[in-house]
């Protein structure tokens, strides 16, 4: 039986991977948290994955407090990047199938139209630019890994943008929401999903992909989505960037191109409407 190590466990996509897990019962799972798998140790990460010893490594683990990068790049860097290359050198060394984790951070945001793969990177934040160094660490090490890009992940579980919202939703009276960040959410339980698929296809086709569920939309227009479909009453105010400064720079626009993703996997991508409801259960 082959098994299947996936890292970051008790993150968002660890967690519903765990539900998923029960669908693909032919695999046996191993769900490491940061104690079973420390990407911030980089001298017994090895050891850690010889112990292990998988066939498939999903490397949904990392360093994602993007405003906390700011001050902890040496944090960042260790986890998204040095980790990452071990993880990759190790999957080369022992012919395993490594899927790796990025995100959409590692643009500037100044496109006006859907990003593809191949589009050029150049992250405006730390925690961008951690995440595209260990791409191209995996890249390098080695270049039968898949890394797929993602964007505005939420889930069920852990903490995200869509519970915050439900709950300031339900304690305000109005709120502020940025109008001028453009780009789509990411439900966790269809990007597993979508992971799934390309571990289950018959062909390995190694490189880089996007998946975010479909649809064109502001983080405003997004928390207009939960407020309907929550069926809350509270007033949402759109104010551009300006008004909400943090420390990390956001990128204006990060819209993902999921043509690649469709046509050589044929995954199918729900509109981010739909899965928002399924994460509501309506």
């Amino acid at each position: 039986m082959q098994k299947i190590l996936v890292t970051g466990a008790t993150g968002q996509l660890g967690s519903e991977f765990k539900v998923l897990s029960s669908n693909y019962s032919q695999f046996e799972w191993v769900f490491a948290d940061r104690k079973q798998v420390s990407l911030d140790n980089l001298k017994g990460l090895k050891n850690q994955l010889e112990t292990i010893c998988p066939n498939f490594i999903l490397n949904c683990g990392a360093y994602t407090a993007v405003d906390t990068a700011e001050t902890e790049k040496e944090s960042a860097n260790i986890v998204n990047h040095l980790a990452v290359g071990i993880i990759a050198q190790y999957a080369k060394e022992n012919a395993v199938k490594l899927i790796h984790i990025s995100t959409d951070y590692v643009f500037d945001g100044t496109s006006a139209v859907a990003l593809t793969e191949e589009a050029k990177t150049q992250p405006v934040n730390v925690y961008g630019a951690s995440k595209r160094a260990g791409e191209l660490a995996c890249l390098n090490a080695n270049p039968e890994a898949i890394i797929i890009r993602t964007s505005w992940v939420y889930s069920r579980f852990g903490n995200n943008f869509v519970k915050t919202m439900q709950r300031l939703l339900q304690e305000r009276d109005s709120i502020s929401v940025v109008n001028d960040q453009i780009g789509s959410p990411t439900y966790a339980a269809d990007l597993a999903q979508a992971i799934m698929t390309i571990v289950t296809a018959q062909n390995w086709i190694p490189g880089i992909y996007n998946y975010s569920n479909e649809g064109e939309i502001s983080w405003y227009e997004f928390v207009l989505a939960i407020k309907e479909i929550g069926g809350y009453t509270c007033k949402v105010n759109g104010i551009p960037s300006s008004g909400y400064p943090t420390l990390a720079k956001r990128p204006a626009y990060s819209l993902l191109d999921k043509t690649k993703i469709k046509r050589v996997y044929g995954v199918a991508i729900p509109d981010y409407k739909e899965s928002l409801k399924k994460m509501f259960n309506v």
